[in-house]
């Protein structure tokens, strides 16, 4: 189903909106992007803003058969994976969300690692990923510390602005992190070692 694009006014009523999270137990990867866009809040499906490269990429990664749309997003849940976001709080730039909104979000999102238990963490953007764990050295691809024991990676942002990416990459990436959440075994010891969050 596609729903007719947002108009100007409603884009003006979504900010500060938000988008539910699309989560369940046992995920095979659990995305985590850094907060909606005026466009997903207007809509109420993640990555719905055009231009966002999330889905293609999801698709030349392996994790869907197609490429899906943001209206498609429950067929996610079939795949494996889910969608989270570190601020629920739609904003017209994420430049525009406060760092301790980001750090609480980190706080929040080790919460719901720690309930649903996803084999891998992918965070899309690895700006977002080194505020809220207070890890400024960090880079794309699998980091060395984990969440609630769970794997972690980092892959680029696929919003169409992030120019530094481009679809092919992307897709690499994402298929990374797919083989790599085949290959992990679901996190089951005591022993864990977490990210180092600011207080």
């Amino acid at each position: 189903m596609v729903l007719a694009r947002p108009t100007a006014r409603q884009l003006a009523m979504a900010v500060g909106g938000s988008v539910p999270d699309l989560i369940r137990p046992g995920l095979l990867v659990l995305f985590c992007g850094i907060n909606p866009s005026l466009y997903s809040a207007a809509v109420g499906h993640h990555f719905a803003r055009p231009g966002n490269r999330f889905w293609p990429a999801l698709f030349l990664g392996g994790f869907t058969n197609r490429v899906l749309t943001p209206y498609q997003e429950d067929e996610l849940l079939e795949a494996g994976c889910g969608i989270v976001n570190f601020v629920n709080r739609a904003t017209s730039s994420a430049a525009h969300l406060r760092t301790q909104e980001i750090i609480e979000g980190g706080r929040e999102l080790c919460a719901k690692v720690h309930r649903f238990r996803p084999r891998v963490v992918a965070i899309l953007g690895v700006d977002a990923y080194r505020k809220a764990f207070h890890v400024p050295r960090a880079r794309v691809g699998k980091q060395l510390t984990t969440i609630e024991g769970t794997t972690v990676w980092v892959v680029p942002n696929p919003s169409g602005i992030n120019a530094h990416y481009q679809l092919p990459e992307l897709g690499r990436l994402f298929g990374n992190v797919r083989e790599d959440a085949l290959a992990t075994r679901i996190y089951s010891g005591p022993k864990q070692v977490k990210p180092r969050v600011q207080a």
